[in-house]
């Protein structure tokens, strides 16, 4: 049966949902989250808000910003997008929330977004998690994910409608094989089974391998087109900057040899030589001409067989 949250009456009690969120040097982006947040429609929440050891003052200006409406948490080091969260989630689940959120940092949200993503997960039943239509926040009909695709035998992941203007044409709710770590719903009945993020990762792949994990003991990871949010991301690829790159690189040997037959290994393996291998290549040495990410590229593809090949 569908549950119209928009419509129920205040004295009914909704699912309670801890948001998660991550700051590390983003003191800006932070704030400009938090303030959107203020306006959501859904009520039963709280904000847990971890500093991932940031370099400048940034907890001391939040927690004389916010600190009446969310619980600060202070890292001592950076632990990572995977670490850090994995810090909010543990705190958060000590609360008995029904659901955990996870939101970056340069996130800014639709008010009626986390009402949305609720109201599909409580409609299914075998809803694990959810995650909304995210748009650039620099040009605010561009989509930068309708949900995601695996596909297994290249080693690559898709965000459905990635770049493309909203037309309407991504307007239905879906299943997908995965959604957005920058935005994601997890009840925390699926968290319990499947784990907290893998560490390894310590940013990018991460929340594909968690719904991969989810997907695996039958659930499902729904697209909410009507939960909307905005995502300051990179428009053009051709700007990731040099932790990206690395990780990007790196990871998709990990989650391939995690998530993958040996024979999707080794197939994965064949397509990025003869395909990301010679693009990535030929773009940063004549088009970006930057010697110093091309190594960051080298580097990233040593260390990410070296870790994959001792993955079990």
């Amino acid at each position: 049966m569908k549950v119209d949250l928009k419509n129920v009456q205040c004295s009914i009690c909704l699912p309670k949902v801890a948001i998660v969120i991550l700051n590390w040097n983003g003191l800006r982006d932070t704030i400009e989250c938090l303030i959107s947040l203020r306006e959501i429609t859904y009520r039963d929440y709280d904000v847990f808000l971890v500093d991932n050891a940031s370099q400048g003052n940034d907890a001391d200006v939040l927690a004389r910003m916010f600190g009446d409406c969310v619980r600060l948490i202070r890292n001592n080091r950076n632990l990572g997008f995977t670490g850090g969260n994995n810090v909010g989630i543990s705190d958060a689940i000590a609360n008995m929330p029904d659901y955990v959120l996870l939101l970056s940092n340069d996130v800014v949200v639709d008010p009626s977004f986390l009402s949305e993503l609720i109201e599909a997960a409580e409609s299914d039943p075998k809803a694990g998690m959810a995650g909304p239509k995210i748009y650039y926040y620099d040009q605010t009909k561009r989509i930068f994910s309708a949900g995601a695709r695996i596909n297994f035998w290249t080693g690559n992941t898709t965000s459905i409608g990635a770049r493309e203007f909203d037309k309407g044409q991504f307007d239905s709710i879906a299943d997908v094989d995965y959604i957005s770590g920058c935005a994601m719903l997890v009840k925390v009945e699926v968290i319990r089974k499947i784990g907290l993020l893998n560490e390894n990762y310590f940013a990018y792949r991460e929340d594909a391998e968690w719904c991969v994990k989810a997907k695996r003991l039958g659930y499902k990871i729904l697209y909410v087109p009507k939960a909307r949010v905005w995502h300051k991301a990179p428009i053009e690829p051709r700007k990731t900057g040099r932790l990206p790159l690395y990780y990007m690189t790196r990871n998709r040997f990990l989650f391939a040899k995690r998530n993958s037959t040996n024979l999707q290994f080794l197939c994965s393996l064949a397509c990025f030589l003869f395909t990301d291998f010679i693009v990535v290549n030929c773009s940063l040495l004549f088009l970006r001409r930057d010697m110093m990410l091309l190594r960051e590229f080298y580097r990233a593809i040593r260390d990410g067989l070296h870790i994959a090949l001792r993955e079990q």
